[in-house]
């Protein structure tokens, strides 16, 4: 995978525009006046091979908010061909089996097999992956990434703009985790189940992919309990960088986050690779504060404020009982067993009909929150730590 040498300030211009509708030629205005403020032609030399990553976790249509809009995707691939790329095609690794029938029905759910074939980009169904190191990481030294990523000349990261049960936040870098494959994902959450330790291992493997251009699809977000299990929110923004972490610095800022309480990011800021603040920042477009939102709702799972208040000994008994953790609507669970498929520690079974949780085992991941196709998996606190 070949990597673009930038400039410092180059790499920490964060692009923001307003847009509000899907319309493609207002997309496809408002990213090419980005790209070239972000001097992309840099990055493109004749017959580059560029793969986009968009977010496509589950099987779902773009109206619902979960996954990267096609008619972004649509927009950036036309753009980038016409400035010289070689070939431009979309791969994903969505959570469950890494199989080429699950990306048919994920890309034909989301609106991608068509606008592929009216644009002229491709959709990968190459389900093979390699290995990718990462000599600087500081939980892991190697990761095994799909196959497409490992052979691109260029990676573009085209995320979706969501709040992220485990995370937080769901932008340019946590979209990167779709990178690895398949069910090698939950192996990810085993061998890190704290928060901690999960968004050091995201900055890592951002690290390691060097995304060369990263976009975000704020047009339409998503609330609540995202990723998958949230509401659609307009919040009427697209933005773009080649930084990834100053990107992500703007996006918590977008939905009212403190981006130091985002894991990966703070983890990011502790080795030098994410600004401390939008100070640090070169800001192109219209101000942040401008399309802030402040009611934005965050997802339940968000850590309570008063742990810092208890003696240290305190703390992880408090941790532990005051984080939420998921819980069955067995009323309308189906019994698919995705979530059984998907839990990394598998506390999972379906008895009687529905999902049963294990909780002396769960590691409040929420990945089984995270790929409910019916959306019957909550997220609860105990009621004395809902506030």
């Amino acid at each position: 995978m070949r990597s673009a040498v930038v400039s410092l300030k180059q790499k920490e211009r964060v692009c923001l525009s307003i847009c509000e509708t899907y319309a493609f030629e207002e997309v496809r205005a408002a990213l090419r006046a980005q790209l070239d403020a972000l001097h992309v032609e840099e990055l493109l030399f004749p017959g580059c091979r560029v793969v986009i990553k968009p977010n496509l976790v589950i099987r779902s249509k773009p109206e619902e908010g979960a996954i990267t809009h096609p008619a972004v995707v649509a927009a950036v691939a036309v753009e980038l061909l016409e400035r010289g790329a070689g070939h431009v095609t979309v791969a994903e690794s969505p959570g469950g089996p890494y199989t080429p029938p699950l990306l048919r029905a994920i890309y034909e759910a989301g609106g991608y097999t068509e606008l592929a074939q009216t644009y002229g980009f491709s959709l990968n169904f190459d389900c093979s992956y390699g290995s990718l190191e990462a000599p600087q990481g500081q939980r892991c030294k190697r990761f095994d990434v799909i196959q497409p990523v490992l052979e691109a000349d260029l990676l573009v990261d085209i995320a979706k703009l969501k709040t992220h049960g485990m995370m937080g936040l769901s932008a340019a870098v946590k979209n990167l985790f779709g990178c690895v494959p398949g069910l090698m994902k939950p192996e990810l959450h085993c061998r890190f189940p704290e928060r901690e330790a999960f968004g050091e291992m995201v900055a890592d493997l951002c690290c390691a992919l060097k995304p060369a251009l990263c976009v975000v699809d704020g047009i339409v977000g998503m609330e609540g309990n995202g990723p998958t299990g949230g509401k659609p929110r307009l919040v009427g923004a697209l933005a773009s960088s080649r930084d990834p972490f100053a990107l992500d610095m703007v996006c918590a800022s977008l939905i009212h986050q403190n981006p130091v309480h985002v894991p990966y990011l703070r983890a990011g800021m502790k080795r030098g690779v994410c600004p401390e603040s939008l100070d640090g920042l070169s800001l192109w477009g219209v101000p942040v504060q401008s399309l802030a939102v402040s009611d934005f709702i965050q997802p339940e799972s968000c850590s309570v404020n008063f742990l810092d208040w208890l003696p240290k000994f305190l703390r992880p008994l408090a941790e532990k009982v005051a984080t939420p953790v998921p819980r069955i609507q067995t009323n309308h669970c189906v019994g698919c067993g995705k979530c059984a498929e998907s839990c990394p520690q598998h506390t999972i079974r379906i008895a009687g009909g529905h999902a049963v949780i294990d909780y002396r085992k769960c590691i409040r991941c929420y990945c089984c929150h995270e790929m409910c196709p019916k959306h019957v998996i909550d997220i609860k606190r105990f009621r004395l730590f809902r506030f």
